[in-house]
């Protein structure tokens, strides 16, 4: 259903605007008229065609507001402001619209005015979430089960904490992979640039002089006459082998076999493998400690994990939980958690505090994570760079060598 933005005035003379769902323009106006809002303006915030009065300039900003997805930090400060907002004992309708007023990210503000007036209608939060469309199944979950047993604004804030850790792992191992990558970009640039502007007019030199070459040179010349020649068949190539690996990958078997070769990679592999696992304790930690029961809470968490191969070692403790067993066993047998993580589940399992136990395994893989990515930046970043001397050289080499051996000849 579209969802329009509107400003206008209130009975009492207030200036107010804000989002409201309806079927078209006109619906809109009726709705918010027996609200009691005299509307100065209404422009659809969500759908293919802006409202009669809307811009050109605004439908073209809406749409890539609509498209954009939202950010994992802008949804924890809007559920810890709701939370806060609940906390203040404010009615959830009115903390909904507050909220509304509070969010800068546009499609962020048209869902979250959705979700208030489903529930202005009767619906709970947690249905109204689950129609809205971007939040995760943890999260609706999580809510749900607030709701249910009376505890919303303590489940919104372990909500918050979750997704801000979530926030916090993931910007620091892109802070720490960002220069390595810079590195490798200007490198591949320099080499494009030697290979298509600069060695062509040292070639054209090199063979008018009528002269042997040596064979790295010939190498140097030949590779840099087919790129240039034949660079948009390589481009094409790229292209069709990147569909191929894509529609390979979305098969289940395609699927499993390239989550369980990440895994077996050198180095690579143990990253993403403490990665996995890191996420996988976090998340079940936070449903146990909001209520969701056990076996819903490793079908959820499998997920969030988003690898096939520990997904289904979880997936074998729920079956195992459901037939009477616990939790460590079938992880241990499975081969993919390290012992660390099967004595700590085997611990809180009998001390009654497992969400506990997997709360201080998630933190203690985090910091393995931020370990492991900082030591292979460290790695990465001297090997890139003696790799783009190494290329430099090379072709400075190959096309400088022929010049002095015609200086020496000429003396």
């Amino acid at each position: 259903m579209p969802v329009f933005a509107y400003k206008g005035v209130t009975n009492a003379g207030r200036a107010t605007r804000g989002f409201v769902d309806a079927d078209s323009d006109r619906t809109a106006r009726a709705k918010l008229r027996r609200e009691g809002v005299f509307l100065t303006e209404l422009v659809e915030s969500a759908g293919s065609a802006p409202a009669p009065s809307a811009e050109r300039s605004s439908r073209f900003s809406v749409s890539l507001s609509f498209i954009r997805p939202i950010p994992g930090s802008d949804l924890a400060i809007a559920t810890r402001q709701l939370a806060t907002l609940l906390g203040a004992g404010i009615p959830l309708v009115e903390s909904l619209g507050a909220l509304t007023e509070q969010i800068e990210h546009a499609r962020l503000k048209s869902i979250i005015s959705q979700v208030r007036d489903r529930v202005n209608e009767g619906a709970t939060l947690a249905d109204a979430l689950a129609r809205a469309g971007p939040f995760s199944e943890l999260f609706v979950s999580m809510v749900r089960a607030g709701e249910a047993g009376g505890a919303l604004e303590q489940v919104l804030r372990r909500l918050a904490d979750y997704l801000e850790g979530q926030v916090r792992t993931r910007n620091r191992v892109l802070s720490i992979m960002l220069y390595p990558l810079m590195m490798m970009g200007f490198a591949v640039i320099v080499v494009i640039a030697l290979v298509t502007v600069v060695l062509p007019q040292i070639t054209q030199l090199l063979e008018s002089l009528h002269m042997p070459l040596p064979w790295y040179t010939e190498v140097i010349i030949s590779g840099s006459r087919f790129l240039r020649t034949w660079w948009w068949a390589l481009l094409a190539v790229a292209l069709v082998a990147g569909i191929a690996v894509r529609a390979v990958l979305r098969t289940e078997k395609g699927h499993q076999g390239f989550d369980a070769l990440k895994l077996r990679l050198p180095v690579f592999g143990r990253v993403i493998r403490v990665l996995a696992i890191s996420r996988f304790t976090r998340t079940l930690s936070t449903l146990l400690a909001g209520g969701i029961p056990i076996v819903r809470s490793l079908e959820i968490s499998k997920f969030v994990a988003a690898n096939y191969v520990i997904g289904e070692a979880i997936d074998r403790a729920r079956e195992s939980i459901t037939e009477g067993s616990s939790i460590a066993a079938p992880l241990k047998r499975s081969g993919q958690f390290p012992p660390l993580v099967t004595h700590m589940v085997d611990v809180g399992e009998k001390s009654g505090e497992l969400e506990a136990m997997l709360a201080k395994v998630a933190d203690t893989y985090d910091e393995q994570v931020e370990t492991a990515v900082t030591r292979l930046t460290a790695l990465l970043e001297p090997m890139l760079i003696l790799m783009m001397v190494g290329i430099v050289l090379f072709i400075i080499l190959a096309t400088l060598v022929p010049l002095l051996q015609l200086t020496s000849a000429i003396r």
